[in-house]
């Protein structure tokens, strides 16, 4: 690897709903491709706390990756983070996710609008793709003043789906007024913005958010940018964070950050 201190900061193990792989099996794939670093953020989507008693996953992922650290001890530094989904939803349960365990790291997101499904699921059109946007930058502001996370994750996160539906035309140009104003609410709360790389594998074909908008939060005076790969099986641990590093540096951008007990560590790229 060519970066010294390549680092995965969004994994998913067997305990997210969606995850294929255990924790120490994500981990020993991150020691033997030679990663400075890798944190385990399995989901927390707190609409469906209470419902489906996410509880039981998040003690699971912390006793895993826990315990892969003990077994990993000396070869790769392994932090425990959560993906804490839609937090203005249910606060409660955001409070009580947060009280399971010492974090070292909270990825903030929104995977779907209240009253809807997640936005994998939904069906776009021309009528309805705007107004879904509108009300995710909405959401997405009060996530950010809520305060509970330490980076963005996937700030254009329904783009991946609308991408599918070229005929639609809808770009994240249409959309600049909404997302200066949540660059500038990351910058105004001392936030990270996670450039997130599963856009690479998909028919998107660009990181979450784009080249465009990283270049944007730098000019803006963003500080903090994560890097992950959203991996949810061993297989695509670390992918494409090189390719992040390649786009933060034309961004000018000279250090990443990871966080260990919810504090920023500046590393060089």
């Amino acid at each position: 690897m060519k970066y010294q201190f390549i680092s995965d900061s969004h994994t998913h193990s067997e305990n997210s709903f969606d995850g294929k792989d255990s924790v120490v099996m994500l981990c020993d794939r991150a020691y033997q491709m030679g990663l400075y670093s890798i944190t385990v953020t399995d989901h927390c989507d707190c609409n469906d706390y209470y419902p489906n008693n996410v509880r039981q996953d998040i003690e699971g992922s912390i006793r895993d990756t826990l315990k892969a650290r003990g077994l990993y001890a000396e070869k790769i530094r392994i932090y425990l983070g959560i993906e804490l989904g839609q937090p203005t939803q249910d606060r409660k349960a955001a409070e009580e996710a947060l009280s399971l365990g010492a974090y070292d790291f909270v990825l903030g997101s929104l995977h779907n609008l209240r009253g809807e499904q997640d936005f994998y699921f939904l069906k776009y059109n021309e009528e309805n793709a705007p107004k879904l946007l509108n009300r995710y930058f909405e959401e997405m502001m009060e996530l950010i003043e809520d305060d509970r996370f330490d980076s963005l994750a996937h700030l254009t996160y329904p783009f991946r789906y609308i991408a599918a539906n070229p005929s639609l035309q809808i770009t994240t140009v249409q959309y600049r007024e909404q997302i200066d104003e949540v660059l500038n609410a990351l910058v105004r709360n001392h936030k990270a913005l996670e450039v997130n790389t599963s856009g690479l594998r998909q028919k998107i074909g660009v990181t979450l958010p784009d080249e465009a908008i990283l270049r944007r939060f730098r000019e803006l005076g963003g500080k903090y940018v994560t890097v992950g790969s959203d991996a949810h099986r061993w297989g695509d641990i670390g992918a494409g964070i090189e390719d992040a590093f390649r786009i933060l540096q034309r961004c000018g951008y000279t250090h990443f950050t990871v966080y260990q007990k919810r504090e920023p560590e500046m590393l060089p790229i």
